[in-house]
C-alpha cells in the first residue's frame, strides 16, 4: 500500500511518478507513487523536514541535494537535504511509511511540515492534532483517479511542543488544532535533542482514518527504524530470491534484479489489516479471505507482467483476480486501468480477461470460475469503446471510433481468451460464440498490402503509409500492429503468404527505416527498424520467427534487445516502465522464453542471458536453467535438454516449468538448424468455428465526380460476394453475385456480404455520393496536416460533415496556421451566405478560429472582402464543440470564394499547451 519515496517534480509527463533522476531539488517525501505510467497521480501525504521559519510554498520548502548524497535500495532510501542540513531516511511496512530524520545536533528546534495540497487537485482534506504525538486526517482528490481517498495516521517518536494546522486559503497565518478544506498544511515543532533522530510512522488507508491508525498499530507500533529497515530488506530478499542468477556480468545482474524489482512494485495492496477496502461503488467492503489490490495497468501488463506473477507469485495472483471480481460485483465490469478504487478507462481492450484465463489454465483457481466467466462476458458485451460496432460489423469502423484497428485486434484476442475459459469450463455455447469473434481480426486484414488497416464506409482508408502514426492505432502505426494476432498467429502467417513470406515481413519490420510519419507519439521509442521495444504492442514480435521455422533469428533479435536496450544506467529503459511490463519482458527473456499468447500453456523459446538460473517455486520445487558458455557472441541454441532428454521444439509447455527439474541450453556462436523442422514449430491457429470475413470495397471513393468504378474484395478469395445497389437485402436470392468491377454514376447505397462453405459474413454497407461540379477546391495556402486529411482535397466540399470525433477521419486539421482555401464555383453566380463548420476540443489542443473572413473574386486573382464574423466561444470551454460560422453575401455574385479561418497559432496562456502550436479543424464549406 505504501511506496514511500522522494518527490522532485510537481507536474509534466516526465514527472508522472513524482521523481526524475535529473532533478536537483526535493519537495518532500510522500507515501504513494506510480511506476513509470504515462499519466500522473498519487504522491499523497507529503512530509518535509525544515529548519527555521515555517515555509508554506513548495518552492520555498524544497531543498537542493547532491546525487552523491543519495542512496536507494529495495526497502530503503536516504538523502542529505542541503538546505535544512537534515539526513532523511525512509523505509516501509506494507501499510505504513517509516521516516527517520537526523537534524543538526546544534539546532535548538526541529520541524516537520505535512502538506496535503501536494500534486493533484484536492477536493477536500482534513487534519487534526490528536495529541502531542499523533495526527490524523484524510485527503480526497481528483486526477487520473476521479475520486481518490487517502486516510492517514501519523505518530512521532518524540512529543512536539507546538502543532499548527491551517488552511492556507482561509487562514494562512492562524494555527489551529484542526482544519478542513482544500489547502490544508500542518507544521509541528520539536525541542531538538542533539543527535537523537526523529522517527515518524505514517499509516494510510483507503477506508478511514481509524483504519489507517489500526494499520499503524498492527505494523508500526515502535520507533526502531533499523528493525523496520531490516524487515523490509528481508521481505525483498525473499521475493527477489525466487530467482537466483549466476554466470553473467555484474551489469547484467544489476539489470536483471532491478527489472525483477520493478515487476514487484505494483499492483499495490489496497485492503487494511482487518480486510476492509474501498470498493468501486465508493463504499467500504470487507474481505478477510483475500488481500485486495489496486493499480492494474492491464493493457500493458497482461502481456508478460501478469503471466510472470502467475509463475512466481500464484497466491498473490489469486488475490489479484479476486480484486477483479470485487470490481465486477460493485461496478458491473472488470477493470481496464484501475487506480485507487477508480476505473480510469485508460487504454483499450478488456484485458482483465487474458489475466484470468491465463491463471485459470495454469491452475490458479481460488475464486468462483463461473462468476469470472460471467464477468468476462459482461466486459465483452458492453456498448462502449466501439464494442457495439465491433459486435455488429465484425470490426470497429474507423469513422465511428478512434483507435479502430488496435481495438479490433485486441478485442479479438480477448475474445479468444473468453473462449478458452468457456472451453475449460465445458460451456460450448460461449466457446463457439467467442471463437467466432476471436477471428474478427480477419475483417481488417488487407490482403493486398499485408497490413491491418482502418476501414470506413466498408473501404480501406487512404492514403496508406504503414509508417504513419494515426488514430487508427493505439500509440503505434501499422507496422507495430502488423503481428498483433497472438492467438491465431499461424493463420495470419498463412494469410501473409506462408512461413517464408512471414519471416521476410518480420525481417522488414526490424530493418525498415526507423522514421515514423504522422502525429508525434512520445511512447514510440526503442526503435529497431519499425519494431518499437519502448512500447508494449511490439513486445512479442521478436519471438515470432519460431512460428516460421527460423528460431535463430528470434535468438539474435532477443539477445540484441537485451544487450542494447536494457542497461544499469539511469536511462536504462528505452521506454516508460508501464507498471512492470518493460521489465517483465527482460525477466522472461533472460530466463530463455516468453509468453507470446497468455492464456495458452506455451512459452516461446528465445535465448537465456545467464549461465545458471535457479527458480525456487512456491510449491517447493526448483527449476534449474543452465546455459554453459553463454555470451554476447555465443547465444544461438544448438540443443535443449529437459531433465536429460533432448527437447527439439521451439516452445516450452507450462507443465514442464511447473514440475521443476533441469532445463539445459547448449549454445553455439553461429545459427543452427535446431527446431527448424515444421513439426517443431509452435502452432496457434483457430481451426473450428471458422468465419467468412466481411467483404470490402477495394476500389471506389465515397465521393466522386461523374463516373466511378467499384471493385469489391474479400480477404478470403474463395468466398462469394453477394451485393445489392437498390437497398435490398443481399442475403436474398435476388442479390447480385460479384464477378468483376462495375461503374456507378449516381448516388448509390451498396449492401454486401460474403459466403463460404455455408457461412455468411456480417453485412457491409457503403454509400457513394456524386460531387457537385459547381464546388471545387482550387487551392490551399497552407496544406492540411497528416493524418487529419479528411480524405483529401474534396473534404471541405463533399457534402459530408465531420462528426464529434475528430479522430474519425472526417476533418481537415491545420496546425499553427490558418484555414486559407479558395473555392471555385465554376462560373460567376449569386450567393446569399458562406458557412464553414469548425470543431473545438481544448483537451486535444483544437480551438475555434478567432474569426472567419470571406473574400470573393470573379477571376481568382483579385479578391474583395465579403465580410467577417468573430468567434464568441471561450477557449476554456471543455468538451467537444461544433459550430458553423457564417458570413452573409446577399446581393453579391462571384465565381471564386476565399475562406479564411484565422487560427490562434499557439495554445492560449491559460491552456496546458500554452505556447505550443494548436489546431484549426474544419469541415464543411457551404455556399448558398
Amino acid at each position: 500500500m505504501v511506496q514511500l519515496s522522494p518527490d522532485t517534480r510537481l507536474e509534466g509527463w516526465d514527472g508522472c511518478s513524482g521523481y526524475h533522476y535529473s532533478d536537483k531539488s526535493i519537495y518532500g517525501f510522500s507515501h504513494t507513487h506510480l511506476s513509470g505510467t504515462g499519466v500522473p497521480d498519487y504522491c499523497d501525504v507529503l512530509l518535509m523536514p525544515y529548519m527555521g521559519r515555517a515555509p508554506l510554498d513548495p518552492e520555498e520548502y524544497a531543498s537542493p541535494f547532491q546525487k552523491t548524497n543519495e542512496h536507494a535500495e529495495p526497502g530503503y532510501y536516504k538523502v542529505l537535504l542541503d538546505k535544512p542540513n537534515v539526513l532523511a531516511e525512509l523505509t516501509a511496512t506494507p501499510r505504513a511509511g517509516i521516516h527517520r530524520y537526523t537534524f543538526p545536533a546544534e539546532a535548538t528546534y526541529s520541524h516537520i511540515l505535512i502538506d496535503l495540497r501536494h500534486r493533484d487537485k484536492v477536493v477536500k482534506s482534513s487534519l487534526t492534532i490528536v495529541n502531542d504525538h499523533t495526527l490524523m486526517g484524510y485527503r480526497m482528490s481528483t486526477g487520473w483517479a476521479p475520486e481518490q481517498r487517502v486516510y492517514f495516521a501519523i505518530r512521532f517518536s518524540q512529543p512536539f511542543i507546538i502543532g499548527k494546522v491551517r488552511d492556507t486559503r482561509t487562514s494562512p497565518l492562524v494555527g489551529m488544532q484542526s482544519a478542513t478544506g482544500t489547502d490544508v498544511v500542518c507544521t509541528v515543532d520539536f525541542a531538538n535533542t542533539g543527535a537523537q533522530p526523529l522517527v515518524v510512522t505514517v499509516g494510510i488507508s483507503g477506508v478511514s482514518a481509524e483504519g489507517a491508525l489500526q494499520n499503524l498499530q498492527e505494523e508500526a507500533n515502535h520507533f526502531d527504524f533499523d528493525r523496520y529497515r531490516n524487515a523490509a530488506r528481508a521481505a525483498w530478499l525473499k521475493s527477489l530470491g525466487r530467482l537466483e542468477v549466476s554466470g553473467g556480468t555484474d551489469a547484467q545482474k544489476r539489470v536483471f534484479y532491478t527489472a525483477l524489482y520493478h515487476t514487484m512494485v505494483a499492483p499495490n495492496l489496497f485492503s487494511d489489516v482487518d480486510g476492509h477496502y474501498r470498493g468501486h461503488d465508493g463504499e467500504a467492503h470487507l474481505d478477510q479471505a483475500h488481500s485486495t489490490y489496486t493499480v492494474f495497468s492491464l493493457w500493458d501488463t497482461y502481456r508478460a507482467c501478469k503471466p510472470l506473477y502467475t509463475l512466481l507469485e500464484p497466491a498473490r495472483m489469486n488475490d489479484f483476480i479476486q480484486s477483479f471480481l470485487h470490481q465486477y460485483e460493485q461496478s458491473g465490469l472488470l477493470p481496464v486501468w484501475e487506480l485507487a478504487g477508480n476505473e480510469t478507462n485508460c487504454m483499450i481492450g478488456y484485458h482483465s480477461v487474458p489475466v484470468i484465463a491465463d491463471a485459470w489454465r495454469k491452475g490458479i483457481r481460488g475464486y468462483d470460475g463461473q462468476l469470472a466467466l460471467k464477468a468476462m462476458i459482461a466486459s465483452a458485451e458492453q456498448a462502449k469503446w466501439g464494442i457495439d460496432h465491433y459486435r455488429k460489423y465484425g470490426y470497429v469502423p474507423a469513422d465511428k471510433e478512434g483507435e479502430s484497428v488496435s481495438k479490433t485486434l485486441e478485442y479479438a484476442y480477448d475474445d479468444w481468451c473468453i473462449a478458452q475459459m468457456a472451453k475449460m469450463q465445458g460451456n460450448d455455447a460461449v466457446y463457439k460464440t467467442f471463437m467466432q469473434r476471436a477471428q474478427n481480426w480477419k475483417n481488417l486484414f488487407d490482403p493486398t498490402s499485408g497490413f491491418f488497416r482502418g476501414k470506413a464506409n466498408a473501404s480501406w482508408q487512404k492514403p496508406f503509409d504503414p509508417n504513419q502514426v494515426n488514430f487508427n492505432f493505439t500509440e503505434a502505426n501499422a507496422w507495430q500492429y502488423r503481428f498483433a494476432v497472438p492467438h491465431d498467429m499461424s493463420t495470419l502467417m498463412d494469410w501473409m503468404g506462408g512461413p517464408d513470406a512471414f519471416a521476410k515481413a518480420l525481417d522488414k519490420l526490424f530493418t525498415a527505416p526507423s522514421k515514423t510519419t504522422g502525429r508525434e507519439q512520445a511512447d514510440i521509442t526503442g526503435l529497431i527498424g519499425q519494431y518499437a521495444h519502448g512500447n508494449e504492442p511490439s513486445h512479442h514480435m521478436a519471438y515470432l520467427y519460431n512460428y516460421a521455422g527460423q528460431p535463430w533469428k528470434t535468438q539474435q533479435r532477443v539477445r540484441q534487445i537485451m544487450d542494447e536496450l536494457y542497461t544499469d544506467k539511469p536511462d536504462g529503459l528505452c521506454g516508460n516502465e508501464d507498471v512492470g511490463q518493460m521489465s517483465a519482458w527482460l525477466v522472461f527473456s533472460a530466463l530463455g522464453f516468453y509468453p507470446v499468447a497468455p492464456a495458452s500453456n506455451v512459452y516461446i523459446v528465445g535465448t537465456p542471458w545467464f549461465e545458471r538460473t535457479v527458480w525456487h517455486m512456491d510449491n517447493g520445487k526448483t527449476l534449474e536453467i543452465t546455459a554453459p558458455g553463454v555470451s554476447r557472441k555465443r547465444f544461438y541454441v544448438d540443443n535443449i535438454q529437459y531433465n536429460g532428454i533432448n527437447w527439439v521444439k521451439s516452445y516450452l509447455q507450462h507443465d514442464m516449468l511447473a514440475r521443476g527439474g533441469q532445463l539445459r541450453f547448449d549454445l553455439s556462436d553461429k545459427p543452427t538448424r535446431w527446431a527448424a523442422d515444421t513439426i517443431n514449430w509452435p502452432v496457434y491457429a483457430i481451426v473450428d468455428e471458422l468465419i467468412t470475413p466481411v467483404p470490402f470495397v477495394q476500389e471506389g471513393e465515397r465521393v466522386f465526380r461523374n463516373t466511378q468504378r467499384i471493385q469489391l474484395g474479400c480477404a478470403d478469395k474463395k468466398a462469394d460476394i453477394r451485393y445489392t445497389l437498390d437497398g435490398s437485402d443481399p442475403a436474398t436470392d435476388s442479390a447480385l453475385i460479384y464477378t468483376q468491377p462495375f461503374d456507378i454514376t449516381e448516388k448509390t447505397h451498396l449492401r454486401m456480404l460474403a459466403r463460404l462453405n455455408g457461412k455468411t459474413s456480417p453485412e457491409a454497407v457503403a454509400d457513394f455520393l456524386p460531387l457537385r461540379n459547381d464546388m471545387k477546391v482550387q487551392r490551399y495556402k497552407y496544406p492540411y496536416t497528416s493524418p487529419y486529411t479528411g480524405g483529401g482535397n474534396e473534404c471541405l466540399v463533399d457534402q459530408l460533415r465531420g462528426g464529434p470525433e475528430f479522430r474519425s477521419g472526417g476533418w481537415q486539421g491545420f496546425q499553427g496556421v490558418n484555414l486559407d482555401v479558395v473555392i471555385d464555383r465554376g462560373s460567376v453566380k449569386p450567393l446569399q451566405q458562406v458557412s464553414v463548420g469548425f470543431l473545438q476540443d481544448e483537451n486535444a489542443w483544437i480551438f475555434y478560429p478567432k474569426a472567419l473572413e470571406v473574400e470573393i473574386s470573379d477571376d481568382g486573382v483579385q479578391f474583395t472582402p465579403l465580410g467577417r464574423v468573430d468567434n464568441s466561444v471561450s477557449t476554456t470551454q471543455t468538451g467537444v464543440l461544433l459550430q458553423d460560422l457564417s458570413v452573409s453575401g446577399a446581393g453579391k455574385s462571384a465565381r471564386y470564394v476565399r475562406v479564411l479561418g484565422i487560427g490562434l497559432g499557439n495554445c492560449p496562456p491559460e491552456h496546458k499547451g500554452a505556447g505550443n502550436p494548436c489546431w484549426v479543424f474544419s469541415d464543411e464549406i457551404t455556399i448558398d
